[in-house]
């Protein structure tokens, strides 16, 4: 959800972990319509991935509006080593983790990634960044001043740009580059093939302004996130014409204006290389380069430990690793010597050190060169540490609307009385030393302006309450079922000795706009669909699981047992998940809901499952926004049946709209006066409450494995990046506790 990075799309794929920088960029506006029939989709439009990022303050569980100050601050800071400039070293490249090469540096384009966000977020220009509590700030790299000077008849919009701000061939930039970005972007010519158009398509006309630092942008309507337009800002001779839109910037950028430029894309070395743009006018880059080094999510401690990489995005149990490589002394048994140790005390001992028991060969001797191995990585990673934040993005159980139990807002309503969404927070975060607290909105994250909790709307956890309302809605306990194939509240899989801990692994969370990709065969439209992944949810072995009580008798209605679809990815990294996915059940069970677990392969998760409508409940995630009254909007609003019989969800794939939402979004876009648009974001998002269509349950963790030297690098929080001040630190500097300047 958020402009500067992930666009709120479809959720993503299991391993995805968001990259460090990701986490810095928002969501970019995406308002392409996506048109699915009832049953398989027909075709995704994906909007452009640009990036992520996150942030809360404590508050009652499920409390009503809240207090003023509610939101005040984001829960979790920056953990970057945040150092002055002079206390950087000149010169080094830095090795940065990603989990592909960009398909495409065209932010813009429907297959575009985290990769091609971070690439756009230090080579080119960006009109405004995103600060620490997720809001959208002047660049002075780019912008004198940008404004609105006219209201009426039309808004208009008066930037005034650096007079030093040139592109990497020598031209100035301009109204030139605004006014070809604007046309490409318009969506009045289908010849560009364009993910998103939020924004731009409110645009009546750009022109030069007095002279020709000056740019004025004309709007037809109003528009209130006017600030997220142009960040990116490509040049003319990548958004001039169709072609080169389209292609020209797939694999190349040769013209750039940021502190980097883009020397190459390798596919075969899985390496996009950055170096210092010669022709930058701002505060120059302190790294000579960047190399942005696809590596897989299971293997990233493996590449810090080898130095194939510097930083790298992490689950906990790598992190773990990491903890303890800073702690240990001696290992205990040494292996020198140890010849006539018995496979039972080595893989005990390995066991002890924290190796994955499934991974452990059989065997002394395998064994005994597996923890050589191991012992030899965890002496490399003393030199890293562990550094996390919460990231801008927020994970959901959504509730599936269009059909079935779920159909009855009723059912919907007693789904979030049951949950104790407390526990699930402190299920994930609490052993990661992160705050706990339950998101409270659908439109904001704690710090941002338009956060309080309206939680309240739909209530807090009562199970009688939500006994009384499935009552109502006719499923009663000792009614006639109509039995055939698996009885009701069976599970699709079963459930070993460990379905309430988590294995520490990779959350296998869904979250929209991220790295993971499943390519659609639609060539026609040249569209690809994306599964992008990122952990999200964790939780070490041993961790307690929330719960407790009796359940209650199995419920039904007209023959038929109250149980529900959720479904759940099956690919490696989704442990976590499907342990969250646990406690939901047995929280359900207490209230006489059964569930029944399909787990399915990631690469069909989003598109045959959460885009078509093929489940009744489902977790997934979306990022936060700096701008919700343009990104949040297709993501609650009302579907509506198309000319051709179709059904247009947008981006609301539990299919749960109502018209007052979309007219409380429509004004909150419309007008100019900020406060007046928080408050009908708030009062928006209590009626998305109050519908139990989608139930925010806690900010997702960002964990990032970083070499010890390296500065002004890690979790970033809401924060965009600051490319041109990452380093490593000065031999024998401090580390300062102010952040650069």
């Amino acid at each position: 959800m958020s402009h500067h990075g992930v666009s709120r799309s479809a959720p993503s794929g299991a391993r995805g972990v968001l990259e460090f920088a990701a986490t810095a960029a928002r969501a970019r506006p995406a308002t392409t319509a996506l048109q699915l029939k009832d049953g398989p989709s027909r075709r995704l439009q994906r909007s452009a991935l640009a990036f992520l990022a996150a942030g809360a303050l404590a508050v009652p569980l499920l409390a009503g509006c809240g207090s003023d100050d509610e939101g005040s601050k984001p829960l979790a800071g920056q953990d970057i080593v945040p150092v002055a400039r002079d206390a950087v070293a000149e010169g080094g490249t830095l090795k940065i983790a990603v989990d592909a090469v960009p398909e495409t540096l065209n932010t813009f384009q429907a297959d575009a990634d985290a990769g091609t966000t971070r690439v756009a977020q230090a080579v080119l220009p960006s009109m405004f960044t995103i600060d620490a509590t997720g809001k959208p700030v002047r660049n002075p790299d780019y912008l004198e001043s940008a404004k609105v000077i006219e209201t009426e008849p039309r808004q208009v919009v008066l930037y005034k740009l650096d007079q030093r701000a040139v592109w990497s061939d020598g031209r100035e930039i301009g109204a030139a580059d605004f006014a070809a970005q604007w046309r490409a972007l318009s969506g009045k010519d289908s010849a560009y093939w364009t993910a998103r158009n939020a924004g731009y398509d409110r645009i009546a006309q750009i022109e030069r302004g007095a002279n020709d630092l000056e740019v004025r942008v004309t709007f037809d309507r109003p528009y209130a996130d006017w600030k997220s337009l142009f960040s990116p800002l490509y040049p003319k001779d990548v958004m001039g014409t169709p072609d080169a839109f389209n292609d020209g910037a797939r694999r190349k950028l040769t013209v750039s204006a940021g502190p980097f430029r883009v020397d190459k894309v390798d596919t075969v070395k899985k390496d996009v290389v950055l170096t210092r743009n010669p022709r930058w006018w701002g505060r120059p880059a302190k790294l000579d380069e960047i190399d942005l080094h696809a590596v897989d999510r299971e293997k990233r401690a493996t590449a810090l430990a080898a130095g194939t990489v510097d930083v790298a995005d992490i689950d906990a149990s790598e992190a773990e690793r990491i903890s303890i490589a800073g702690r240990e002394k001696g290992t205990g048994l040494p292996l020198q010597g140890a010849g006539k140790t018995s496979a039972k005390k080595l893989r005990s001992w390995a066991l002890t050190l924290g190796m994955d028991e499934e991974k452990l060969p059989e065997g002394p001797k395998k064994l005994r060169r597996s923890i050589a191995k191991w012992l030899e990585q965890q002496h490399e990673l003393r030199d890293f540490e562990v550094r996390k934040s919460l990231e801008p993005a927020f994970t959901q159980l959504a509730l599936n609307g269009s059909e079935g139990p779920l159909a009855d807002d009723r059912v919907r309503r007693a789904v979030a009385r049951a949950l104790d969404r407390k526990a699930l927070a402190k299920l994930v975060l609490t052993p990661l030393g992160l705050p706990a607290v339950p998101v409270g909105s659908h439109v904001a994250l704690s710090g941002q302006p338009a956060y309080t909790d309206g939680s309240g709307a739909v209530g807090g956890l009562d199970t009688h309450e939500a006994q009384a309302l499935l009552a109502d809605a006719g499923w009663v306990a000792g009614g006639p079922v109509k039995t055939g194939g698996k009885a009701a509240g069976a599970q699709d899989e079963k459930k070993g000795d460990k379905g309430d801990e988590s294995d520490g692994g990779h959350d296998g969370q869904y979250i929209v706009g991220e790295d993971d990709k499943a390519h659609d065969k639609d060539t026609r439209d040249h569209q690809k669909d994306h599964a992008h992944g990122a952990p999200g949810a964790y939780a070490p072995k041993g961790t307690a699981a929330p719960g407790g009580g009796a359940p209650a008798g199995p419920l039904a209605k007209d023959g038929k047992a109250l149980s529900l679809r959720f479904v759940l990815p099956s690919g490696p990294g989704s442990q976590t998940l499907q342990t969250v996915a646990d406690q939901i059940s047995k929280m359900l069970d207490k209230v006489g809901i059964a569930t029944e677990i399909h787990k399915v392969s990631d690469d069909s998760y989003f598109k045959d499952h959460i885009a078509s409508g093929q489940y009744d409940l489902a977790l997934y995630s979306w990022p936060s926004s700096a701008f919700p009254a343009t990104d949040a909007r297709p993501i609650y609003a009302k579907p509506v049946v198309a000319a051709d019989g179709s059904l247009n969800v947008e981006q609301n794939y539990t299919r749960v709209g109502t018209d007052q939402v979309d007219q409380l979004f429509d004004q909150a876009l419309g007008t100019l006066d900020e406060d007046e648009a928080d408050g009908l974001l708030r009062k928006a998002d209590s009626r998305i409450w109050a519908a139990a269509g989608s139930l925010p349950l806690y900010q997702r963790p960002q964990i990032v494995g970083a070499r010890k030297d390296l500065v002004n690098v890690g979790a970033f929080g809401f924060q965009t990046p600051v490319y041109q001040d990452m380093g490593f630190l000065k031999k024998g500097a401090k580390v300062s506790p102010s952040p650069s300047k």
